[in-house]
């Protein structure tokens, strides 16, 4: 049984850091692409970084120079590193894992598991 469970959400002031954790079990960890995305209410969720088994990242614009993703094959833990956060970046964030190394890695629906989420607030 796969489980993905994150850790490390919280209240951070506007321009702190942050990082959550996402440990994985039940999965071939080190084959996986990883992704992280986040949601708001009424808003469907979107992509914010993602780690393939190669080392390759991406990051959207909207967080790119600030967000950092990381794994640890070893620990099958996935992380994310959020700096200079800002009061947009208030959101449940979810980690999520894919067996898909198709180019619509950036489309929630193309993710096979999903943790329970976090919630990081950002205030002002």
């Amino acid at each position: 049984q796969v489980q993905l469970v994150e850790s490390g959400g919280g209240l951070v002031q506007a321009g702190g850091s942050l990082r959550v954790s996402c440990a994985a079990s039940g999965l071939t960890f080190s084959t996986y692409r990883m992704g992280w995305f986040r949601q708001t209410p009424g808003k469907e969720r979107v992509v914010v970084a993602i780690s393939w088994p190669g080392g390759t990242t991406y990051y959207p614009n909207s967080v790119k120079g600030r967000f950092t993703i990381s794994r640890d094959n070893a620990k099958n833990t996935v992380y994310l590193q959020m700096n200079s956060l800002k009061p947009e970046d208030t959101a449940v964030y979810y980690c999520a894992a894919s067996r898909n190394y198709g180019t619509d890695y950036d489309n929630w629906k193309k993710y096979d598991y999903w943790g329970q989420g976090t919630q990081v607030t950002v205030s002002s």
